[in-house]
């Protein structure tokens, strides 16, 4: 087959209409050989001719979207200096747009015997391996853009494809647990109704399913196992083959943007699926060992590990911050996605040993016209050495905020000495984000995700029941701040029952009407149980899945969460894009934000460490928004009072005098959801009763 010298870049596979080009980067090797594969898995092999700047490349005419591919590279093999070259293990491309099949976990994929790690295997690992495709990259997008939701409007639904719509009855059945099924009107339908602006998807990108999970005959269900960064995982997509999940991928991106609704990615940039020196050789390891991955400096055959997988991605290295930053532009501007979420952010920020905020990393994204304009939202730990960094990102940085969901758990569980922290996490956190001039948007709000209880499974376990792991219990988080209300598990006690229904709301209210931006964990507004596992990574089944049908049960929970995304969105006191001050904001000396007693007192120093103050009422002053409009008009709203009342018995609450407000009606109260027993009006200074574990809004009418 004729090659022509073709282009160092870009690098990947790209199609021009007449042909396709290729190019990869390999410091390390001395030979790359570009392996094409037919229908019937026949495999053709062409030397790339030309290297340029590090770069191996050649184009092929009449090669056309479909083709499947890979490469061996020809190079050193000497593990004890980080050189892993073998080019009897074929090697996905690391720009491939898609990838076709399943890895088969023969020992041929692994460089070495199985039981001997100093051994040399040289078995053909492409009758076992996944395949790149080249992709077609056109696709009529018609007026399609981002959306651009400010932070300060955005309500975050984290989704998984699959667990979102394999059970949804509405769906047809060839599609559900795909991006199709995703982008169906059934469910683009609920989340409009429900009212979140964005969906953010569990890794999509090409994932690979652990050898030691298949044996175990689980899968890795949530995705954390990247192996391509730039192709949409095949196993989300109803087309079979040939490339075709790019475009349902494009497909459902369209569809939700048609809806209002944005896209973020949560991203696995920390890692790949090729674990540490005894993993598989699939692609980053045979291409070139020690430009992608962060060996230890002095026993170069192992992999520094900050992410608990056996290998961290080497941002020390250009190649590696190349392959980043590529992969965010291109799913920014060619896939049309909203946003990323950075999985274990730290090890991104550790170009040494400390995390540093500094790091080329986070420069390259601040001064990068593409990917800075978008959502970027860290998951600010790893499991190094001082890899918690919650309020440690540069400015750019939203965060998701560990602290909110332990003190939001806290408080409601009824932990002592909880109320300062919880106070500060209900504002936005301003002790962690105001003082490099982040606002309150930098917090991203959340009381459970996919990692841990789900909400129902909070108020009803005290302890992990993960035995379906095959772990023996010994996997997931045992510290889960829960409360099971009085008995471990489901339960028929109506008390139990309606005391657990009342902290899922208390909860729901308490996130989605707190300053930041809130995320809703799938399902959480659905009642969704994973029968007390909190570590669902590895059970693609029932266990994980939404339950539509039970779903249907839980239609009061489910219109109470929509009742408060709407009252967030027509109020912007909820939702203020600066931190309040506690400072007088009209001539009657009101602040923005008030703290009093039950009594209706301002709250002391002492209220604040005792035991007796962990009933409070929050005043919110609508004439307080320090923000205008497009038109350049003062933003105002109306004022509000929330009553909290974590404890365990009825309290009543004496709201403050008429300063603050004359008049005052009940918008919210979580013990009565449908606001059935609705008082029309309390007069300021007049008592109004709380139930136990309970929260109450109420609005200033004048």
């Amino acid at each position: 087959m004729k090659i022509w010298p073709g282009n160092p870049y870009p690098l990947g596979a790209t199609y021009d209409g007449g042909g396709t080009n290729f190019a990869l980067f390999s410091e390390v090797a001395e030979r790359v050989e570009l392996c094409l594969f037919d229908d019937d898995g026949v495999e053709t092999r062409i030397d790339l001719p030309e290297r340029e700047a590090l770069v191996w490349h050649g184009y092929l005419p009449r090669v056309v979207p479909g083709q499947r591919y890979g490469y061996r590279v020809h190079g050193p093999y000497d593990p004890a200096n980080g050189l892993r070259c073998n080019p009897n293990k074929l090697l996905l491309d690391p720009y491939a747009k898609a990838i076709d099949g399943r890895n088969d976990w023969n020992q041929a994929l692994f460089s070495y015997n199985f039981g001997e790690p100093d051994s040399v295997n040289d078995q053909d690992s492409a009758p076992y391996s996944q395949k790149s495709v080249v992709i077609n990259p056109f696709f009529d997008w018609g007026n399609d853009r981002p959306l651009r939701i400010p932070f300060h409007q955005t309500v975050i639904y984290e989704a998984h494809v699959k667990g979102m719509t394999q059970r949804h009855p509405d769906i047809p059945e060839d599609v559900r647990g795909t991006y199709s099924g995703l982008a169906h009107p059934a469910m683009i339908k609920y989340l409009q109704k429900l009212g979140v602006t964005a969906v953010e998807l569990m890794p999509v990108h090409q994932f690979v399913h652990d050898s030691t999970l298949v044996d175990r005959g689980l899968t890795n269900y949530w995705g954390y196992n990247t192996i391509g960064f730039f192709a949409p995982h095949n196993g989300y997509a109803s087309f079979d083959g040939h490339g075709g999940q790019v475009q349902e991928f494009k497909s459902m991106v369209k569809a939700l943007h048609q809806a209002g609704i944005e896209v973020i990615l949560d991203v696995v940039y920390n890692h790949t699926a090729e674990g540490n020196h005894l993993g598989p050789t699939l692609s980053f390891r045979g291409i070139d060992n020690p430009a992608y991955y962060r060996l230890v400096d002095d026993q170069k055959q192992y992999y520094y590990d900050t992410t608990g997988t056996g290998n961290s991605l080497n941002v020390r290295h250009h190649e590696s911050l190349r392959l980043i930053m590529d992969s965010l532009r291109y799913w920014v501007t060619e896939m049309h996605v909203d946003g990323f979420r950075f999985d274990l952010a730290a090890a991104l920020a550790r170009e040494f040993h400390a995390v540093d905020r500094l790091a080329a990393f986070f420069d390259l994204v601040n001064q990068d016209p593409v990917v800075s304009q978008v959502k970027l939202i860290a998951e600010p730990w790893d499991v190094g050495d001082g890899g918690y960094q919650v309020g440690g990102f540069p400015p750019l940085w939203t965060e998701w905020n560990g602290r909110y969901r332990d003190s939001v758990r806290d408080f409601w569980r009824g932990e002592p000495s909880s109320l300062g922290e919880f106070a500060s996490r209900f504002t936005g956190s301003s002790d962690l984000y105001e003082i490099d001039g982040r606002r309150p948007i930098a917090s991203i709000n959340f009381v459970t995700a996919h990692d841990g209880f789900t909400l129902n499974d909070l108020v009803s376990y005290n302890d992990k029941h993960n035995d379906a792991n095959g772990e023996e219990n010994r996997d997931g988080e045992s510290h889960n701040r829960s409360w099971n209300c009085g008995v471990e598990g489901p339960t028929d006690d109506a008390d139990i029952v309606a005391l657990r229904e009342r902290q899922k709301r208390n909860f729901l209210a308490t996130l989605l009407l707190s300053q930041g931006v809130p995320m809703i964990a799938h399902g959480d507004e659905l009642g969704r149980t994973q029968g007390g596992n909190n570590n669902v990574y590895c059970q693609d089944n029932e266990i994980a899945w939404v339950d539509w049908v039970d779903a249907r049960n839980q239609d009061i929970l489910t219109g109470f969460t929509s009742r408060l995304l709407e009252l967030r969105a027509k109020h912007p006191i909820f939702r203020r894009r600066r931190f309040f001050t506690g400072d007088p904001v009209t001539d009657d000396k009101i602040p923005d934000i008030a703290w009093l007693r039950r009594d209706g007192q301002p709250m002391t120093e002492a209220d604040w460490n005792t035991r007796s103050g962990m009933t409070m009422t929050v005043f919110l002053n609508g004439h307080g928004i320090p923000e205008r409009d497009a038109l350049g008009e003062a933003i105002t709203d109306d004022s509000f009072l929330l009553l909290f009342n974590p404890l365990g018995e009825r309290v009543a609450f004496t709201l403050p005098d008429r300063q603050f407000g004359r008049t005052w009606e009940v918008v919210v109260n979580t013990a009565d959801p449908l606001l059935a027993a609705r008082r029309k009006t309390t007069k300021a200074g007049g008592q109004y009763e709380v139930s136990g574990h309970t929260m109450v809004v109420l609005r200033c009418r004048y």
